[in-house]
């Protein structure tokens, strides 16, 4: 069941390319498969927000250098018994009031807290740039492997699309050599097995193209890509002459130049920052403030006094020897309305400023903690710096083996392949004269296959061997990485 739905999924694939190739109109180079890569990969543009995310917080490292202005608003009811702020009685009322104020607060000294926090934001935004230059690289890589594995696959269609021609006309030309009693008959459905797989190599390698094609549409996340291709005259050649490098001439020059070792000093850089930060909260904060505040109120204020003449006095206390009651004018208040509101925020106003000094002298080890915390970070940012390095190291010196190997496995492959034509056209022509059977032609055209399938598999491992290690020497696969 398996089987058959990964041969449905391939046949969809195949007829999607298929109906398509007549429509088809455009054939990508590198350069413009890496240059869409890079404007519509969707780890790309992951990495793009985040350099975003870091300018965004250096804006707000720059803000903690500005004072905190606040302002606020109030308006209450206090409904029941409740004291009169006009006239200090108890009284069942309603009664609304208003209340305005605002606060300006600023750091004057926070431990240089702020300043190393903005310079750490400075290094986030590099370590963020630094990261989109090295997920560019990687997608560019990865695109030029899949740009050169498709023109593998079409030369290799290519040859046995060729091979399969020969075979036409020598089954063809058997035919008639059968016929006039030159050969046997056996040898005739010898070849007719050969064209029969020839024709079976010829649907693994047309698949083998469309797939390539269909994992470099993906990568570059194109939409409608069942008529994609790429062209096939594509010139790829050692122009820099990189083999003439040393190997540590190589990693002298990638020490300089590959992002990863930017990224990781870089990171380096703000673990060492996170430690004086940390260290920071072990030093007083001395802050200034401001606050303004006013009120109103809705309630009847007292206007005047009138004497109370049901009852003109009041006794206040006695005379002492002789008892006698002491009177005063017995008056009541006279009540009007409340105030104009802003006028009572005028009469009402009242402010307050000062300085707060804050000293650390115990917290629950917290501060310490955070040092010793940052401290252990910044021991990995440099175990990973050195990592790192030793890591690059040792992948130039394995590119650097590989494209050595690459080039001698295709130099080996070219000669093998001249001893094969040479081979093949010899048995070509003893068995165009019956002194040899159909079988041994047969495998001496095989041979020749193999070879020539040997040739261009070699060329192109080596042309990519030699695009990492130029990769390695600073030499991008295009000349872009900034946009």
């Amino acid at each position: 069941m398996k089987i058959n739905k990964y041969n449905s999924l391939v046949f969809a694939v195949l007829f999607g390319f298929g109906l398509s190739g007549q429509a088809q109109t455009k054939q990508w180079t590198l350069e413009e498969c890496v240059r869409y890569a890079l404007d519509n990969n969707i780890t790309i543009k992951l990495s793009e927000l985040d350099v975003k995310n870091a300018v965004i917080d250096k804006r707000g490292a720059l803000g903690n250098f500005l004072p905190s202005v606040n302002a606020n608003a109030s308006h209450s009811w206090n409904v029941g018994l409740n004291q009169n702020i006009t006239t200090g009685l108890l009284q069942n009322s309603t009664t609304q009031y208003s209340s305005v104020g605002a606060s300006v607060g600023v750091d004057i000294y926070k431990g240089l807290q702020n300043q190393n926090t903005l310079r750490r934001t400075k290094l986030a935004i590099i370590a963020s740039q630094y990261q989109l230059t090295k997920m560019q690289e990687d997608i560019s890589l990865n695109v030029a492997n899949a740009f050169l594995e498709i023109l593998f696959n079409k030369e290799n269609l290519k040859v046995k699309k060729e091979q399969l021609a020969i075979d036409q006309k020598r089954l063809a030309r058997s035919e008639e050599m059968v016929n006039a009693g030159t050969i046997p008959r056996g040898d005739l459905y010898d070849l007719k097995a050969t064209a029969a797989t020839d024709q079976q190599a010829i649907i693994v390698a047309e698949n083998s193209v469309l797939i390539s094609k269909l994992s470099l549409a993906q990568l570059l996340q194109l939409k409608e890509f069942t008529d994609f291709d790429v062209i096939d005259d594509t010139d790829i050649k050692d122009e820099n002459n990189i083999m003439a490098q040393t190997p540590i001439d190589i990693y002298n020059k990638a020490k300089e130049t590959r992002t990863e070792l930017k990224l990781a000093q870089t990171n380096l850089e703000i673990a060492e920052r996170n430690v004086i930060i940390a260290k920071g909260a072990f030093q007083p904060t001395l802050s200034a403030f401001y606050n303004f505040n006013t009120r109103a109120s809705y309630s009847d204020i007292i206007t005047g006094s009138t004497l109370n003449t049901a009852n003109p006095t009041r006794q206040i206390g006695y005379v002492e020897g002789t008892n006698q009651a002491v009177l005063e004018p017995n008056y009541s208040p006279v009540l009007g309305g409340a105030a104009p509101i802003f006028d009572q925020f005028n009469d009402n106003k009242g402010q307050s400023f000062g300085l707060q000094l804050s000293v650390p002298i115990f917290n629950g080890f917290s501060v310490r903690n955070n040092v010793e915390k940052s401290k252990v970070s910044l021991e990995r940012s440099k175990i990973d710096l050195e990592q790192k390095s030793l890591d690059l190291q040792r992948n130039v010196y394995t590119a650097f083996t590989d494209a050595k190997g690459a080039l001698n496995a295709y130099e080996s492959s070219t000669v093998t392949l001249e001893a094969r034509q040479q081979a093949y056209n010899y048995a070509k022509e003893k068995y165009d004269v019956g002194l040899m059977n159909s079988f041994d032609f047969t495998q001496a055209q095989t041979l020749l296959t193999n070879a020539q399938s040997e040739v261009i598999r070699t060329k192109y491992d080596y042309i990519f061997k030699i695009k990492i290690l130029e990769f390695y020497f600073g030499i991008p696969i295009i000349p872009i990485i900034t946009k």
